[in-house]
């Protein structure tokens, strides 16, 4: 999107099915785990460079040695570092034993990072300071090997406070009031309960140390989560390792947030996105599954692997977000939703423009906007096939005529990128614009001024600042006579709070329109009423019943609210218009969303249709703050 916004984290979990010894003689290292999580992680990088972990835990090695490693780094390029200082063990360990290099057993009780199971994380801060404490996998230790957790995930939950409460009750004493602290230790709790819900069962019957493995054969994971997850509210993918080698993935009942795995004889691999999995290991799309909603992928200390409902599934609202910009489009099925996307607003914008192509100009900002480009330049050929096929029927007396219609195309250009090499570290008012204006770059001499409109598609228009601020002056400068904005997504209206980063309703410019709306209609009453609903709502504890927010939005169409959106990010100087283009906006809507991804229907940022009760109340606790002007999340 022309304006960022951070988003989901990344998961990944690798599981070897076969002894170390095994993939050293394969493939002729001693890496073979080490390098495939690398590539997994790297070709998910898009999904957090705030900072990334990885964890280790080595299967039945005797005890005194080390079998759980981790590493992890909010360094510039976190994936590299983390490798790099996993790659520096094994050079150090074999400096001076050359000759072990290919012997499993003296591997694994010399060097870390030689285990079978393996945990990748890659960080996206919703919240919270990018410091190492906040960065994945969270460690909780024992010397009880069955009792130790190591936990990643790509999650948030909405009632936090609740679950931190229900801590407390159970006489923990949580070191944060954060998700990721209190989801851990609520799935710890729940082990040690079954830890000793095993050792009652058999005590009596083995002595120690055989009654530790007996435990680890019979600890029932699903029973673990079903008693940890009842009560979350909010979307999670989470993986977890148990210090017997024992790991599971774990999907909410909605299936907002996205897992995949794939399984042979060899592996068993779990990744947020398919082609990570495709590339790692070379499979065909249709080889890899889906962890199915309110399921848990779990594989046990041998190897096998099941998948097991733990929650009550819901019906599915698998964020959308994915697929129209998070998600790599390499991934076939998210490659032609997106190409779809841009094919369903060829309607709107021939409209936009009159139907004028011959002087429009098409093109698209930023890259990632690049396939839904695709998907709208095919739906203008459509359009023009008809209208060659119509030209024809009616018939056509002249043959300079018939030439124009058969050889006409829909004009398009490279007219925006993005200079990689400059970075916007001025933080001064007074000359970030200036800083943020110059990190595109602009081909000019295409554009007949005056006459030509410029239509450009973009993933989203989130909060509008960066196209008013760079994008619309430096397209100004080119000379059109118009320029259009579309938007392959619906209009953000609602805040999110399963992941993504958009918790405050200030922040979206579809909002922002609305207030300007009621307040040029003589409506502001009613901004006045929902704030008097939610304020009871929130103090009577059911504010998780409806959002009211939605009544805003009732009194206004789609394209009400676009054009006002184009007002606000036209740019202007002491209030006076500074663009010399008039502008406008093509959102998507909500209907042809659907349309382009009927299987991927998680839509409340544009709806305000919640997946779950946690979410109505967090969008009533947004607008509160934001009529209170409180500048916090709203979970």
């Amino acid at each position: 999107m022309s304006d960022a916004i951070k988003h989901e984290c990344g998961i990944v979990l690798l599981r070897l099915r076969k002894p170390y010894q095994y993939y050293i003689d394969k493939y002729g290292t001693p890496l073979y785990a080490a390098n495939k999580l690398f590539l997994l992680m790297e070709k998910q990088v898009n999904r957090g460079q705030d900072g990334a972990g990885v964890a280790n835990i080595k299967l039945d090695v005797p005890p005194g040695h080390r079998y759980i490693s981790r590493y992890r780094s909010v360094e510039q390029q976190p994936v590299a570092d983390v490798f790099g200082k996993i790659n520096k063990k094994f050079a150090k360990a074999l400096k001076k034993n050359k000759d072990k290099a290919r012997d499993a057993d003296w591997l694994q009780q010399n060097v870390a990072f030689t285990g079978e199971v393996w945990m990748g994380h890659l960080r996206y801060g919703t919240h919270g300071n990018n410091d190492i404490e906040n960065c994945h996998p969270m460690l909780r230790q024992s010397n009880w090997r069955s009792r130790n957790l190591v936990m990643a995930g790509n999650f948030n939950m909405t009632n936090v406070d609740q679950l931190f409460n229900k801590l407390v009750s159970l006489g923990q004493h949580p070191k944060d009031f954060v998700d990721t602290v209190t989801v851990m230790e609520k799935i710890g709790h729940f082990l040690d309960e079954e830890n000793q819900r095993v050792f009652d069962r058999f005590k009596g019957i083995y002595e120690n140390p055989d009654l530790s493995d007996i435990i680890e054969d019979n600890l029932d994971l699903q029973r673990v989560l079903y008693r940890s997850c009842r009560d979350f509210d909010g979307g999670y993918a989470m993986v977890g390792m148990t210090g017997y080698g024992a790991s599971f993935v774990a999907r909410d009942p909605a299936g907002i947030r996205p897992a995949y795995y794939y399984a042979d004889d060899e592996v068993v691999v779990v990744a947020s996105e398919k082609p990570a999995i495709k590339t790692a290991f070379n499979v065909e799309y249709s080889q890899i599954q889906e962890v199915q909603p309110g399921h848990a992928l779990i594989i046990d200390k041998y190897g096998e692997y099941g998948e097991y409902e733990f929650i009550q599934p819901i019906e599915k609202r698998s964020c959308s977000f994915e697929r129209i910009y998070f998600s790599r489009a390499t991934d076939p099925d998210i490659y032609n939703e997106r190409k779809m996307l841009g094919r369903l607003l060829v309607p709107q914008i021939l409209k936009e423009v009159n139907y004028d192509l011959e002087n429009t100009v098409f093109s698209y900002i930023p890259n990632t906007a690049e396939t839904a480009f695709f998907g709208m330049v095919e739906g203008l050929e459509d359009y023009l096939a008809k209208q060659r096929k119509k030209a024809i029927m009616e018939g056509i007396l002249f043959e300079q005529d018939l030439d124009k219609v058969l050889s006409f195309r829909p004009r398009i250009e490279k007219l925006v990128s993005k200079d990689v090499k400059l970075r916007t570290f001025i933080t001064d008012d007074a000359h970030r614009d200036e800083m943020v204006a110059n990190v595109y770059d602009t081909t000019y001499e295409v554009i007949r001024k005056g006459i030509d409109t410029i239509v450009v598609v973009d993933d989203s228009i989130v909060r509008g600042t960066t196209l008013e601020k760079s994008i619309l002056r430096m397209l100004d400068r080119l000379g059109p006579k118009k320029i259009v904005i579309v938007s392959s997504a619906p209009q953000i209206r609602f805040p999110d709070c399963y992941g993504i980063d958009m918790s405050k309703v200030k922040d979206f410019v579809a909002f922002r329109a609305v207030l300007q709306l009621l307040n040029e209609r003589g409506l502001n009453h009613i901004a006045d009423e929902v704030y008097a609903q939610a304020v009871v709502a929130i103090e009577s504890g059911n504010a998780v019943q409806e959002n009211y927010v939605k009544a805003l939005f009732a009194p206004f169409t789609h394209d009400e609210i676009s054009r006002k959106v184009a007002d606000i990010i036209t740019p202007r100087r002491n209030d006076v218009v500074d663009l010399n283009a008039e502008v406008a906006v093509i959102y998507q809507t909500v209907e042809n969303l659907h349309v382009a991804c009927p299987n991927h229907s998680g839509d409340w940022y544009f709806t305000g249709n919640y997946p779950t009760p946690g979410g109505n109340k967090v969008v009533n606790k947004a607008f509160v703050n934001f009529m209170e002007g409180k500048v916090v999340r709203a979970y």
